[in-house]
């Protein structure tokens, strides 16, 4: 990204306060986040009823929300863009399960309960639980998931942002992946 170093300045006058400097932050970094959002959105099975560009926008309007946050450059930017992400998703789908379960609605068949099992709401909230589980043991493999998986960052936009070598962040990942992949196979969600 060419306008990194004008990023970076941008995010530090958001956090000093300057409202405006969001305004001209935003066209710089959308393309990229929402680019990010559907890439995100396409791996997912069919039914998610959220749009990139919502995602990319109540994500953007947590981040420029956040005034504690002492930005450390475009890497940065985008890492914490991935936590934002996985909490919208993650938030989303836990709204989205409790209207599926309650609030006046007709009882579903157990035909039905079966296919609702298997949507996108509870794959997001199986790997949610997963992740946590495994931030609880490997909490630097769990900061790689959710940079490269939720955030989209290259092997070494991920080392920039955890401060380690590339080699340690693929390998991270790769590690990750399998205990992921055991993890949520365990659950009966099909992790792929």
């Amino acid at each position: 990204m060419k306008d990194a170093p004008q990023v970076t300045q941008l995010l530090n006058e958001i956090r000093a306060g300057d409202v405006r400097a969001a305004d001209r932050i935003f066209p710089m970094v959308y393309d990229e986040l929402r680019r990010l959002a559907q890439s995100y959105l396409d791996h997912e099975s069919g039914g998610h009823t959220l749009q990139a560009t919502a995602l990319v926008h109540e994500a953007f309007l947590r981040m420029v929300d956040q005034t504690r946050v002492e930005w450390q450059g475009r890497a940065h930017f985008f890492a914490v863009a991935a936590q934002a992400i996985r909490r919208i998703l993650v938030d989303h789908s836990r709204a989205r399960r409790r209207v599926k379960r309650g609030g006046g609605a007709v009882p579903l068949s157990l035909d039905a309960a079966v296919e609702v099992g298997n949507t996108p709401d509870t794959q997001i909230l199986a790997l949610d639980r997963a992740l946590e589980r495994f931030a609880a043991q490997q909490p630097v493999a769990a900061r790689v998931v959710e940079l490269r998986y939720f955030g989209g960052l290259t092997t070494k936009d991920a080392a920039e942002v955890l401060g380690t070598s590339a080699r340690s962040v693929e390998r991270h990942w790769q590690f990750a992946r399998a205990w992921l992949y055991r993890e949520l196979g365990s659950e009966g969600t099909g992790a792929e």
